[in-house]
């Protein structure tokens, strides 16, 4: 066999390999997590009168992290995944519902919107801006299409509960700087109401119950 024919074989799988490689990674998406019922979660509150209940699972441990191609600890966020379970007859509506993270020093902080994470992974300018005139930013510029399709698939985006049914999704808070902000912290759901428009008493959730369980 020839030199130049057993270089142009090695060169073919050499690109082979390159192309498997590319295309697994670019294969790569982000999938929701399969939801259990929600008083299965160590983290939850359940409404026995209402037959509602609401849980947590914190996505605070790099191996659970990785369902996700943004890292998102590393820019200040913790990615909660909420499971709404509705073992009544009646569907529940959660257009209205406000959820929020009361850290161990009773900081109050709202779920991050999908603009919120844009701002913080989109990277800025490495030099100063070619115009000098004061026009808005775009938000979503310098955000990859992957991110922003991971970034909106991962909400929790449920208006509903139907009966007997159980959605989820992820809200993220904005935790830079906060060393352990789920120590002594306390997330708070408020909004939910029943088929006939009343307002169920909200929901409290001790995130030490999710830390101080015997498995995650």
């Amino acid at each position: 066999m020839s030199r130049a024919i057993a270089s142009g074989r090695w060169g073919l799988v050499l690109l082979s390999a390159i192309f498997v490689c590319y295309a697994a990674f670019a294969a790569k998406h982000f999938v929701m997590p399969a939801a259990n019922a929600a008083k299965t979660y160590p983290a939850h509150d359940e409404h026995a009168n209402e037959g509602v209940t609401v849980g947590l699972d914190p996505y605070d441990m790099a191996d659970k992290a990785n369902i996700f191609s943004i890292h998102y600890s590393e820019v200040g966020f913790m990615p909660i995944f909420v499971v709404v379970t509705n073992d009544s007859n009646q569907p529940i509506a959660l257009t209205d519902v406000e959820p929020e993270l009361i850290t161990h020093d009773h900081s109050k902080i709202s779920r991050a919107s999908e603009d919120d994470l844009y701002r913080r992974i989109a990277r800025e300018p490495s030099g100063p801006s070619a115009n000098p005139l004061p026009w808005p930013k775009k938000v979503k510029g310098s955000v990859s299409e992957k991110d922003r399709e991971e970034i909106e698939n991962a909400q929790f985006a449920a208006k509903a509960v139907e009966p007997h049914s159980t959605q989820s999704g992820f809200m993220f808070f904005d935790v830079a700087g906060i060393s352990t902000p789920l120590a002594g912290a306390t997330f708070y759901l408020t909004g939910v109401k029943d088929a006939k428009g009343n307002e169920l008493m909200y929901f409290e959730v001790p995130l030490e119950k999710y830390l101080s369980a015997p498995t995650h």
